[in-house]
């Protein structure tokens, strides 16, 4: 049997050939004999059969390569005839398949003699030193070529018949699934190929050629353009055939075949790319001058516009090539500056940047646009058909008389057409390139329908009833199609398109509508984008088409918009709320003119209803309010329906600050974060506006509630929240010109915040932003808030949150320990905080888990010498409290962790402590049973003063030795032996009870 070891004889045996003329034939016979059975009988479905066939293929390429021609010229055919009959092209192998083409490409080259062509193109002279002679005065030199000695000349002579059946199979490799089988036979193409006289050349070129079908695989294309790289690389491609080459090429560049929810041609592109790169250094700018501008513009829209980044970088360098070897590409310095390997990485600024620069050019602007149009509008990724549109926005100043009188009728039609993509596509393209030429037009004084003709201007205000009449708002098409009309309707609007009674306003508004109030009909993916679609198209089209007069709205209108929003904030579904409120939030001045105290008291109550289920309509109402209020505008003495003013500043920030107080958790989370965050960034918008119209409205009290939530949130474990309410607290810290007024010790937060550090403080790293956070708890004013949101972060389950904002605490501890007033209000805000907090597990949970590595850290020394502190007695009566009749196992054992903590304070609270940990010991749960005795072993062996040293040994063998999770009544008897022993009064059982 064949194995490793023989596979490797038989390298050496290729070695000891090649590199001893003195072995005989007859060992070379007995090989070859040996690889033809391995490759005849081998199978290779098992791993072995494969070594084996992996082994002797590998074994013969290496010599049909190194070997002499005449040695091996009597065994090609056989050779030939053996991997014919195997059919390794039908292999699952890609290996075996590849190794496959190698060796026939190398029999190929043994059957034909070893010579160039010479009818090969040479571009000329590729020595350098020759190169730099002929800028000698006076000198010539010949071109040179590295095989110039062993070229003949061109002799008729007899092909083998075996030739045609190598080349045969080298072109089925062209089509291979695999790129490395295809990359060999491309090679092996061009190596033959340099043998063969013009005519037979010419064929192959030929038959390379018609890879290039319509009804060949992507795979095909991309085998085809290796091979006419290869080709025009070794000069085997003669200019003659260029121009059956280039529009191939053109097309290759642009592959782009949809299969399933995808695209396949990336690869052919890429290798398209190749071939052009190939092409600048093999042909003279005499030969491709027909071609340059095709190749230049086909290359650098390949380059901007390619989905692909590999792709995109590839055309650049092959455009870079050809402006360096070619010389004759237009702008091509200037192109290959803006478009270089890096710039492309970046796929929206190549859209909307890098486009608008090179479409200066005027050679560049139509193809540009024109595949914009033809390839991308309708493309099967949404983010590229998008892009693309946008592009086309930026593109319509280069050549607005072209979009006015070419692109825009080409659009129309497609726009209400059967392809869905095409007709999304198409219908952003539309509001793109309208409200483009509309800009124009303004810049330069003219009505925008001197661009846009009248017939232009009826189809795209007539979309929409041929949508709506063909029902391609419902299903998954209206996911697109319903948001691309609110764009056509938004830019329309801006554009002032419709006039005010026009008849089309009707149904647009019934879509908008209509929309908001089917968000929830439509998946999860795209409904974001079609509520703010949605939402931007009412803010453009009140704009435009609901004031009679300047800064007055149609009454009728108003009413029946403002009803319906604030009707839809009490809606039964979550997300017709978040549309009714953030359509609320878009509305302008004029529609909020004399309705403001409606429309602030519905998203106040919107904003106060802690459902789970609404979460996402708290966090848009929040929004909404600042939004509101900043369209409204301020005046301290205005009145309450039209501005924010003294009768209803206090009303919107107590509803935003209440937003702060939101930890609704559900499956997805802390949901409340969502509302939170919104509040957050509501109350930094309204107090930047107010304080720069009318500070006085800022009473002391707002401030103070709004700085000290702020400071909560910013000692919170979420980094995320935490990073936005520290960005906040600074932002309204720093304000100046005018400042914030009442803000509670700001002179100290400056100290701790200074203006110049803020840009550096990175608040989502628990390193940096707790030792700043904790120095807050020095102010008495933020120390109960900024120790609530320390109590979650120290308390919490994040490694690096838990780490830092822990020592941060201890630290700030260590520093008030000698201050007994400063340790004494320290402990009254941290009873304060659990008061507050009982039975609140987000809040109780964590605070028992701080507070256990407080007393650990014995950060209350100072009270352990007093008799019955009260500190210790209060925090004794809250936990024992907390955990009454609770059976969450985690807060039970991060309670029996305190009570062991606390046993180190003096007096009677001792024996309370006991009687607590005794009661524990007979918990109805096993598990908890065990962490108490547990947990006393370790107390008793820290604190030894607990009890008399003459029970000590008595009751640490009691403890160890007790199966504590065993039967219920054993157990009893064990825990009433410890009450004697510790002196605690034995726990009397009772009718109903968790514990006993």
């Amino acid at each position: 049997m064949v194995t490793d070891k023989s596979r490797d004889a038989a390298s050496v045996l290729v070695s000891k050939f090649v590199t001893r003329p003195d072995v005989k034939l007859r060992r070379l016979a007995d090989f070859l004999d040996w690889s033809l059975s391995s490759i005849s009988q081998a199978d290779d479905q098992t791993m072995e059969g494969t070594v084996i066939l992996d082994g002797a293929l590998q074994s013969l390429a290496q010599l049909f390569k190194h070997g002499k021609r005449d040695d091996f010229l009597q065994y090609a055919p056989v050779v030939l005839q053996c991997l014919e009959r195997r059919g390794l092209a039908e292999s699952s192998q890609a290996t075996l398949r590849k190794l496959g083409v190698k060796l026939i490409q190398r029999l190929g080259l043994t059957f034909l003699k070893p010579r160039l062509a010479k009818w090969r193109y040479q571009r000329g002279s590729r020595s350098l030193v020759a190169n730099l002679s002929l800028s000698q005065p006076g000198s010539a030199v010949d071109a040179v070529t590295p095989d110039q000695e062993t070229q003949g000349h061109e002799e008729d002579y007899d092909i083998p018949e075996e030739v045609e059946n190598v080349i045969e199979q080298l072109l089925g490799g062209l089509k291979d699934k695999e790129t490395i089988v295809r990359w060999s036979a491309a090679k092996g193409i061009g190596r033959v190929t340099g043998r063969l006289p013009k005519e037979l050349a010419d064929e192959v070129v030929g038959s390379v050629l018609d890879c290039f079908s319509f009804h060949e695989t992507d795979n095909a294309w991309h085998g085809g353009c290796l091979a006419l790289a290869e080709l025009g690389r070794r000069g085997l491609l003669v200019p003659s055939r260029l121009p059956e080459v280039v529009p191939l090429i053109l097309k290759a560049l642009v592959y782009d075949e949809k299969r399933g929810a995808c695209s396949v041609g990336s690869n052919v592109r890429d290798a398209a790319c190749y071939v052009c790169w190939a092409f600048a250094r093999a042909y003279e700018p005499t030969a491709l001058k027909p071609f340059v501008t095709q190749i230049a513009c086909a290359l650098v829209i390949t380059a901007v516009f390619d989905r692909n980044i590999n792709c995109r970088r590839a055309a650049s360098a092959a455009f870079q090539e050809n402006v360096g070897r070619q010389g004759t590409f237009p702008h091509g310095i200037e192109i290959v500056v803006a478009a270089d390997y890096f710039a492309v990485g970046n796929l929206t600024n190549c859209y909307l940047a890098i486009s608008v620069y090179i479409a200066s050019f005027p050679e560049y602007t139509r193809p540009m646009i024109d595949h914009l149009v033809s390839m991308k509008i309708n493309h099967w990724d949404g983010v590229i058909r998008e892009l693309a549109t946008k592009a086309l926005h930026k593109l319509t100043a280069q050549a607005p008389d072209y979009m006015t009188t070419t692109v825009l009728p080409q659009l129309l039609p497609v726009a209400i057409g059967i392809d869905l993509q095409g007709r999304h596509g198409a219908l952003l393209a539309c509001a793109e390139i309208g409200h483009a030429l509309y800009i124009l037009a303004s810049e330069n004084n003219r009505p925008v329908t001197e661009l846009i003709s009248t017939d232009s201007v009826e189809a795209l205000k007539g979309i929409h009833q041929k949508l709506s009449d063909r029902k391609q708002y419902r299903g998954f098409g209206g996911e697109l199609m319903r948001p691309a009309m609110c764009a056509l309707i938004e830019k329309m609007s801006l554009s002032k398109l419709p006039s005010k009674d026009d008849p089309v306003i009707t149904g647009w508004q019934w879509l908008i509508d209509d929309t908001l109030k089917s968000l929830h009909l439509f998946s999860a993916g795209p409904r974001d984008n079609i509520k703010e679609a949605a939402v931007s198209a009412l803010a453009a089209l009140c704009e435009q088409c609901y004031q009679p007069q300047p800064g007055v709205a149609d009454p009728q209108v108003q009413e029946l918009l403002v009803s319906q929003y604030i009707a839809g904030l009490k809606s039964p579904e979550v997300l017709t709320r978040c549309g009714s409120a953030l359509a609320l939030g878009s509305l302008p001045r004029f529609m909020i003119s004399g309705k403001l105290d409606r429309i602030l008291s519905g998203l106040q109550q919107s904003s106060g209803q802690r459902e789970v289920i609404f979460s996402e309509a708290r966090r848009d109402a929040a929004k909404a309010m600042a939004q509101v209020c900043v369209t409204a505008g301020v005046s301290a003495q205005g009145s309450t329906d039209s501005v924010v003013c003294e009768g209803n500043v206090s009303m919107i920030y107590r509803a935003l600050l209440d937003c702060l107080s939101d930890y609704t958790l559900d499956s997805r989370g802390d949901v409340g974060a969502w509302v939170r965050e919104a509040a957050m960034t509501s109350l930094m918008e309204v107090t930047l506006l107010v304080v720069d119209t009318a500070p006085q409205l800022l009473s002391p009290d707002l401030v103070n509630g709004m700085m000290c939530s702020l400071a909560q949130q910013s000692a919170e474990k979420i980094d995320r929240y935490r990073a936005h309410a520290g960005s906040v607290f600074l932002r309204l810290l720093h304000k100046d010109h005018p400042p914030v007024p009442h803000i509670p010790h700001k002179e100290e937060l400056l100290t701790i915040f200074p203006p110049e550090g803020a840009g550096t403080l990175n608040w989502k790293a628990p390193s940096q932003a707790f030792p700043h956070i904790t120095q807050l708890l020095r102010m008495p004013q933020y120390q109960y808030h900024t120790l609530l949101g320390l109590t979650v972060s120290v308390g919490g389950l994040t490694e690096s949150t838990v780490r830092f904002s822990s020592q941060s605490l201890f630290d700030h501890l260590m520093l008030i320990q000698r201050d007994p007033d400063a340790m004494g209000h320290f402990s009254e805000t941290l009873l304060r905080v659990f008061r507050d907090n009982l039975r609140n597990d987000r809040v109780s949970i964590p605070f028992l888990k701080m507070l256990d590595q407080m007393l650990a850290r014995a950060c209350f020394d100072t009270f352990t010498t007093e008799q019955d502190h009260p500190f210790c007695v209060n925090l004794l009566a809250l936990c024992t409290n907390e955990i009454k009749k609770s059976k969450d196992v985690q807060k039970l054992r991060s309670c029996i962790a305190v009570f062991c903590g606390l046993i180190q304070f003096q007096g009677n609270v001792r024996v309370k402590v006991l009687f607590q940990l005794l009661l524990l010991l007979c918990h109805p749960f096993p598990a908890i049973r065990k962490v108490t005795a547990g947990q006393m072993y370790e107390m008793l062996l820290t604190f030894d003063d607990v009890i008399d040293p003459s029970v000590m040994e008595d009751v640490m063998n009691l403890l160890s030795d007790t199966d504590w999770a065993g039967d219920i009544a054993t157990v009893r008897t064990h825990r009433n032996q410890l009450c004697d022993w510790l002196g605690v009064p034995k726990p009397q059982l009772v009718a109903k009870g968790s514990v006993s």
